[in-house]
């Protein structure tokens, strides 16, 4: 017996909606179980001070501060890269075998595990060009990792707007790159800092590949010191760097001290606030900006 379209409609929505109802229990869940852990060990003391090998009442401080520093690192070099590569791919590149190249190696690219471009980190940036393990070595291995969903992003970004505003453009007689800052990019925005939010919840989230590039550890760092050059100094991009994903895995599986499941856990919770933070807040400043640039209310 055939069924009716309009039955076949409502068995197919109601399957959607209770799927997509279980991606957001699902991730509630899980937010709430790591939440619930760890949001007692959070406290000042606990955001700023060191962490402790063999006694307890260690913190997080170096590592939280590594983090954020490698995560404007990495967008420092991510973001013109990507944005570039995108509007190259969208704007400026003609169908034909080198356009479909690029997007293959694109392609290729964004499927490689996160172990191998630590590993190629390790060998080209860290060893073969001599920056050792640091946050920048850390923060150029982040960059290749996360050009390819930058690139894609940006690309399809300035592909969705309308032809009709290029067109507009180009009757009016505006220069192509006019058209690209002053037409398709203020419409483009709000997708581009979606794909910089989603690559820069990758940064917060990466440990394999900063294992073999930014190091496990962290030399004592002096904040008071704000001369870059100085080995201990915390905007020095040169000294090894251990990050708070890092850190996580490392006191789990390493960690001796009587209080590395709270502390593990402890950081796990922190690392998720600071990722719905920065979610949220680059959100709202995109809206900000778009309405800016746009003139819409």
């Amino acid at each position: 017996m055939r069924m009716k379209p309009k039955t076949a409609d409502k068995i197919a929505t109601v399957v959607i909606v209770i799927l997509a109802l279980f991606i957001v229990v699902l991730l509630l869940g899980l937010l709430g179980f790591i939440l619930f852990r760890g949001i007692g060990q959070i406290n000042w003391h606990f955001l700023t001070s060191a962490p402790q090998l063999l006694k307890g009442g260690g913190g997080i401080g170096p590592q939280l501060f590594n983090s954020i520093f490698l995560l404007v690192l990495t967008l420092i070099i991510t973001i013109p890269l990507g944005w570039g590569g995108g509007i190259y791919m969208a704007e400026y590149a003609k169908p034909g075998r080198i356009t479909s190249f690029i997007r293959l190696v694109v392609e290729v690219l964004s499927s490689f595990p996160s172990i191998v471009i630590g590993l190629f980190g390790l060998l080209l940036i860290v060893n073969t060009f001599g920056l050792g393990f640091s946050l920048l070595s850390g923060a150029m291995a982040l960059a290749i990792f996360n050009l390819p969903l930058m690139v894609r992003t940006t690309e399809q970004a300035f592909r969705a707007v309308p032809k009709e505003q290029k067109e507009a453009g180009l009757a009016l007689g505006l220069s192509k790159w006019k058209i690209i800052t002053s037409i398709l990019l203020p419409v483009a925005l709000p997708s581009l800092i979606t794909g910089t939010i989603l690559a820069s919840g990758r940064i917060f989230g990466e440990a394999a590949a900063l294992m073999f590039t930014a190091g496990m550890s962290s030399p004592p760092l002096d904040f008071t010191d704000w001369n870059p050059t100085s080995p201990r100094s915390p905007i020095n991009p040169l000294r090894p760097a251990e990050t708070l994903a890092v850190h996580i895995w490392k006191v789990n599986s390493e960690g001796i001290g009587p209080d590395s499941k709270e502390v593990a856990a402890g950081a796990s919770a922190v690392l998720v606030i600071l990722v719905l933070a920065f979610n949220l807040s680059a959100r709202w400043i995109g809206r900000v900006v778009y309405r800016r640039m746009t003139a819409s209310k």
